[in-house]
């Protein structure tokens, strides 16, 4: 019989049942106002005015090619260049910074520019949702290398056994989502001399996509480390769209450093895979406002409060919890073994979470902090009779 759309779509529709699943049980519970939203790292308090502002200041057209077709719009560039400066101490080439929508379209893009078919990509596991997916985009295989769990270490060993001479690149995550977890300089360190070691083996090299969209989502003064500081060839991947607590406003950008060689090669492949993966660029009112917006952040201090809260809370309860460095979010042990029947049983006192199915990691389930102090406090009680009704 005729398949109406193509088997790899249907392959990936596969692999994304467990989050699908939960993304419609969602969408039924996103506008009920008794619901307890710890699912995604969706706003639930008024947007930070900066952000209007800014975007109200920027619309206004000052010449008649105001909203013409954007690439990388130079000031805003310009912007990001001194923002990396000074969080990250690397001066980056302005011709090496290319502004995305967000870190899904930055990481869609370079994925495009190096990975070809036949390919393989190693991602860490557990992981944001889509870096399986977009890799069989491309023809390629996505390698699974899981974090060990509760502590979520960087498994340098099981990397390198993994590592083939297939092998293209490795993507990582820090602070890691959904743990948390912040890697540390040992960990960066013995990462580069494993994909420098594997880059001399297969005479071609390794990179490592550096997927940094919670970098100054960081709590009790925890510093972040750039793992493009460690490795050469390496992608630094940025959104606003965390740091701002605005999703829906696609602004990011990916950037190579100075030490990567290869860039001019590098960034025109970039450019080519941003108009061919669908113009992965940010609208022109976005890249204008962006470097008002540089400037503006949710209240960090806030949310570490509220991290604290579930923590101390879940924890007298009874919970398993991971302490996050960064992030916005929350890991917590399942107290039976089927977490997708937990989060069920949860979803019974208003309390819905993301279950661990729906990023490779059965047993677990996630709570998002950017639920606000109410809902937090609301909640609690259905926690509460959720383990008990577990646990007998």
């Amino acid at each position: 019989m005729n398949q109406p759309v193509g088997e790899t779509i249907l392959e990936i529709q596969r692999s994304l049942e467990a989050f699908l699943n939960c993304y419609r049980t969602y969408l039924a519970i996103a506008t009920d106002p008794d619901a307890c939203d710890f699912v995604f790292g969706n706003p639930h308090e008024m947007p930070l005015p900066e952000i209007g502002d800014a975007i109200a200041r920027w619309a206004a057209p000052r010449s008649e090619r105001w909203f013409e077709y954007k690439g990388s719009e130079p000031a805003t560039v310009a912007a990001v260049g001194r923002s990396l400066r000074s969080r990250v101490g690397i001066e980056f080439d302005a011709a090496d910074i290319a502004m995305t929508t967000g870190a899904f379209g930055a990481i869609a893009a370079t994925l495009r520019a190096i990975v070809d078919a036949g390919d393989e990509v190693i991602y860490l596991s557990p992981p944001w949702f889509f870096y399986p997916q977009m890799i069989m985009t491309l023809g390629a295989t996505p390698l699974r290398v899981d974090l060990p769990s509760p502590t979520f270490e960087l498994p340098l060993a099981a990397i390198e056994a993994a590592i083939t001479p297939r092998t293209r690149a490795i993507i990582v995550n820090s602070p890691h989502n959904p743990t948390g977890r912040i890697l540390q300089p040992s960990e960066l360190t013995g990462l580069a001399e494993v994909l420098d070691r594997a880059s001399e083996r297969s005479g071609r090299p390794v990179y490592l996509v550096s997927d940094e969209s919670y970098s100054r989502i960081l709590f009790d003064g925890e510093p972040f480390h750039s793992p493009v500081r460690f490795y050469d060839r390496s992608f630094l991947i940025y959104t606003y769209g965390k740091t701002l607590l605005a999703p829906g406003q696609r602004l990011g950008y990916v950037a190579i450093p100075p030490t990567m060689p290869d860039r001019p090669a590098l960034r025109n492949a970039i450019l080519v895979a941003q108009v061919v993966t669908g113009y992965q660029f940010p609208n022109a009112v976005m890249q204008y406002a962006l470097e008002d917006l540089d400037k503006a952040s949710i209240d960090i201090a806030a949310l570490q409060r509220r991290r604290d809260r579930v923590l101390s809370v879940l924890g007298d309860m009874g919970y398993e919890t991971v302490r996050p460095g960064g992030t916005f979010y929350v890991l917590v042990r399942s107290p039976v073994a089927d977490d997708v029947a937990f989060a069920a049983l949860l979803a019974e006192h208003d309390v819905y979470v993301l279950p661990g199915a729906a990023f490779e990691l059965p047993g677990w389930f996630r709570i998002s902090l950017t639920a606000n102090d109410a809902m937090v406090e609301r909640a609690l009680p259905g926690f509460q009779a959720a383990f008990k009704a577990a646990t007998g």
